[in-house]
Formats: C-alpha cells, sequence, structure tokens
C-alpha cells in the first residue's frame, strides 16, 4: 500500500484548497451531549458498543445486492429444499439429479464437515488469503450458490428487510438483477450499433422490450407478495414489523458483457424506472477490474449518459473506484469516479476507494461536495476484496472534503456482517463521534431514491424544510397540517420524520 500513500501525498496540495472552500465536516458529539458521552464511555467496550449501534437508528443500507446480502445457510437451507445438487470438487450448486462428482445439497444437514465446505467456499467465513485472493475467493461465491438462490427472491427480500429492521434501518435498496435472460437475448437478436438511438429503437420495436419489462414485472410482483406472505403481513398482530419497511429495487446491470448486452440491460433498467414503482435506481455490476469492464467503461457511462436523456427521471448510483493498482493498470486508476460523476451523471458512488489515484482528484472532489454525490461506504467489503482499510481508506478524505457519506454493506451475506458492523468498525477505526453517525444515518435516508418530496430544507441540510418549519422532528406526530399533509404524501418525508422519532426515543434511553 505505499503507492497509495504516496498517490494520496500527491494530491494534498490541490485537496487542501478543496477542504477551504467547502463545509467542515460535522463536529462530533461531545461535551454537554449525554448520549455522545456514553458512546464516548463504550468506545472500547466492543460488546457495549455493539448494543448501541444496534439500537441507534442508521437510516439506509443503499447498497446490498439481494442474493449476496442473503445468509449463506438461508441459500443452502433453499438448494435442500430444492433438491439441489452440489460439486464435491468445486462445491457449486448444480440441477438434479446429481451425477458422479455430485453430492445432494441435503448432505449437508447430515455431514458438518461438507457442510462447513460449502459455506466457507459461499461466503468469506473463515477465509485466509494464500493461493486465493480475497478479492478471488469473494467474486468466486455467486457462482457457487448463483442457482440455490433461484427461485427465492421473495424470501431474500423478507430476510433482508426482516434484519434491516431488526437493526433499525428505515429504507433498504436492494440490488436485482431480473430479466437478464431475456434482455441477452433481444441484444443478441438486434446487434450493436453505435449509433445509441438506432441501437435503442431497435430493442424498442414491436413492443420487444415492453414485453420483457411486463414479464419482470410480473416476477416481481410475485416476489414481493411472496415476502409478505414470509414476513406474515396480514396476520394482524402477528405480521413482521418488517411490513412496514420500505423496499425499493436498484436494477443492476452486469457489465462485463458485449456492449449490446450492457446496452439492454441498461435500457430495462430505464424502462422498469418509468413504468414500475419499485424500480428506482441503476447501477452497473461485476468486477471493476475485468477485462471487458475495463475496456469498456468510458463506453458504458456514455451509454448511460444517452439514456438520461429519454428518461430524465432515471437515476443512477455507480459501482466505480473499486479498484487497487494491484488489480488494474495505472490508465485504469485515472478517471472512473470522474466520468461516473461528470459523464454518466450518476447521483451517488459505491466505494470510490481509488478516488486520490486519479487525474483531476480535487476538482471530482469538490464536484461531488458541490453537487451533493453520496459515497456509498462498504469498510468490510473493501477489506475483503482490494485490502484497503484503516487510514488508507478514503473514507476521511471524502468526510474532509465535504462529500456525504453513507455506511453500506455491500454483500452482508457473503461478508458475514451487517449494518451495525459497518458503523461499529467505523466508530473504533475513525474514532467518530455521535454527531458524525447521526449525519450518515440522516444522509442516507436523504440520498436514497424513494420517492417524495424531503423534510428538510436542503441536501444535507438537516433542518425541517417549510411544510414542517415550525414542527419539531422527532415528535410523535406533526402538528402543522402542512407538516402532516407532507407526511402523508411522501414515502420518503415519512421515513424521515420516523427516524428522527427512532432518534428520540434512543436518546432517551442512552442520554438519560
Amino acid at each position: 500500500m505505499g503507492l497509495r500513500r504516496c498517490l494520496i501525498s500527491l494530491f494534498v496540495a490541490g485537496l487542501c484548497a478543496v477542504v477551504a472552500l467547502v463545509p467542515a465536516p460535522p463536529i462530533a458529539a461531545g461535551a454537554g451531549d449525554p448520549v455522545g458521552a456514553y458512546l464516548d464511555s463504550v468506545r472500547n467496550e466492543p460488546g457495549l458498543l455493539a448494543a448501541f449501534l444496534r439500537d441507534m437508528p442508521k437510516g439506509a443500507d443503499l447498497h446490498m445486492h439481494l442474493s449476496g446480502a442473503t445468509s449463506t445457510e438461508s441459500l443452502l437451507r433453499f438448494a435442500v429444499a430444492d433438491g439441489r445438487c452440489i460439486d464435491a470438487a468445486t462445491l457449486e450448486a448444480g440441477e438434479a439429479p446429481c451425477h458422479t462428482g455430485q453430492r445432494a445439497a441435503a448432505d449437508t444437514d447430515r455431514d458438518p464437515a461438507f457442510r462447513d465446505a460449502v459455506i466457507a467456499a459461499w461466503s468469506m467465513k473463515g477465509f485466509t488469503p494464500g493461493a486465493e485472493s480475497g478479492h478471488d475467493h469473494f467474486f468466486a461465491t455467486f457462482g457457487k450458490f448463483d442457482l440455490a438462490g433461484d427461485g427465492h427472491a421473495g424470501d431474500m427480500l423478507a430476510e433482508v428487510a426482516a434484519r434491516a429492521v431488526g437493526q433499525n434501518e428505515y429504507y433498504i435498496e436492494p440490488l436485482v438483477t431480473p430479466g437478464f435472460a431475456a434482455a441477452q437475448a433481444l441484444a443478441q437478436k438486434v446487434g450493436y450499433d453505435a449509433d445509441l438511438a438506432v441501437l435503442r429503437n431497435r430493442m424498442t420495436a414491436k413492443g420487444a422490450m415492453d414485453r420483457i419489462v411486463a414479464g419482470v414485472s410480473k416476477d416481481v410482483d410475485a416476489a414481493f407478495n411472496r415476502m409478505r406472505a414470509a414476513l406474515r403481513c396480514r396476520s394482524g398482530a402477528e405480521a413482521d414489523a418488517a411490513c412496514d419497511l420500505p423496499v425499493r429495487l436498484d436494477y443492476q446491470v452486469l457489465r462485463a458483457f458485449p456492449p449490446e448486452v450492457v446496452f439492454a440491460q441498461m435500457l430495462l433498467g430505464f424502462e422498469l424506472m418509468a413504468k414500475n414503482r419499485r424500480f428506482v435506481g441503476i447501477n452497473l455490476v461485476q468486477p471493476e477490474d475485468d477485462p471487458v469492464a475495463r475496456r469498456d467503461y468510458r463506453l458504458h457511462m456514455q451509454m448511460l449518459a444517452f439514456l438520461r436523456g429519454p428518461y430524465p427521471k432515471g437515476r443512477l448510483t455507480l459501482h466505480a473506484g473499486e479498484l487497487t493498482a494491484a488489480l488494474a493498470p495505472p490508465e485504469d486508476l485515472r478517471f472512473h469516479i470522474r466520468d461516473a460523476v461528470f459523464v454518466a451523471g450518476a447521483e451517488r458512488i459505491g466505494h470510490g476507494v481509488d478516488i486520490a489515484a486519479e487525474d483531476g482528484a480535487a476538482d471530482t472532489l469538490h464536484a461531488m461536495a458541490q453537487s451533493h454525490v453520496l459515497v456509498e461506504i462498504a469498510l468490510t467489503s473493501n477489506d475483503q476484496i482490494l485490502g484497503v482499510k484503516g487510514a488508507e481508506h478514503p473514507f476521511g478524505l471524502y468526510r474532509r472534503s465535504g462529500v456525504p457519506v453513507a455506511l453500506v454493506t455491500d454483500d452482508e451475506g457473503v461478508s458475514r456482517t451487517d449494518l451495525t458492523a459497518q458503523y461499529q468498525r467505523a466508530v473504533t477505526t475513525y474514532d467518530l463521534g455521535y454527531g458524525d453517525l447521526k449525519v450518515m444515518a440522516r444522509a442516507a435516508l436523504q440520498h436514497g431514491f424513494l420517492a417524495g418530496a424531503d423534510l428538510w430544507r436542503g441536501p444535507d441540510d438537516f433542518q425541517p424544510g417549510a411544510e414542517c418549519g415550525k414542527d419539531r422532528p422527532g415528535a410523535p406526530q406533526p402538528r402543522t397540517s402542512a407538516c402532516r399533509a407532507l407526511i402523508r404524501s411522501s414515502g420518503k418525508a415519512k421515513a424521515e420524520w420516523d427516524q428522527e422519532a427512532g432518534f428520540a426515543r434512543f436518546e432517551r434511553r442512552y442520554g438519560g
């Protein structure tokens, strides 16, 4: 990591100029704040700190891949119930009937050693880098357990929603890829055209894309119905609290495919956002260091910029800068975040780890701060995949530059973590105070793509807007009719109000 420290030092002069032009990071709660004082008192006591942070309202998890967020044990349970097979050598899930070299997934219920081996292959449990890197092991898990999750999207949504509510989150935005096979088939039939307008017209001709959208919408409706059934949402007093959690979806585009396939997926995502209220954003996934993903990165940003034209209400959150010099050549470390922001118009950036190595990093940070482009910070994931942690992580750089940040899990099932653990890691590594945590929790909700007007008067300005200016967020109910009307009409404002009520309860408990 000496190279990274060197790269950071090269930008110090420019970055100082940025810091001088933007607001200072939020001041941590300190003397006179009993909740902040309590946090300080348990900062070095892991058990008490974990309990405190689990109870604390944590806004939203804005970056969680649904299959990777589902616990490995649940995926294995699905495989057993569906009669799947598991390759004895590769530990990849397969279809029944089992052939030579495969074992029934049900064998994991009878053979503890086999079960442990499958869980280790499908997650980061017990992983130690050696012949296989953390990067390679992490991404390989998806191919191994992929089939196990087939047909269980509703159960996976129920699991991640219940977990989120248990940690006092108020919104989640899972990443999913329904309709990939249909989009790929359409792309292969149409072929590629460098004129993106022509390509879009070919893919939408004769209702071809409309049929894919309709099929995805039907499948997603079924998944949400199954989620609500699994959570017993019609069972009155027995209904899970997660029934009331707002859940929206980001369409994830697999970017290590030929250009026509990537474009078809992007087009499907924008069409879904326009026609299905459950889809609120688009992201690009698969390893950013993949040769195809690197080769076509600039083309992908141009495709997204083009599609923003016919779909002006589409929202973008992009994996960008999930790279190090060990994974990609220097030229690929110089522009990914910048192009995601300036070319594609991303409203949020996922990871953003290599920012200090980019050309014009100071300008990019300044623009992100001024335009309120939030960075989704995945501390555990960045450590496991990239080996970047502690002082070498740009978390502090973003905060010092006035760029809004939110903590996210990325793949809490694969990583064997949760959002509480991300907050705990941030507190212990970066000496954050309660005020810092509260700002990040509020930012996570505000920068989510949940529809509706905002409770707050401006981006990253957590003072009530005009409608609720005479009310006290955190009260059981708004007093004024204008504020009540806002809460009724806006899913986002309601989630933000509910979180403020959660903060009030939390602060009474820990500030007593």
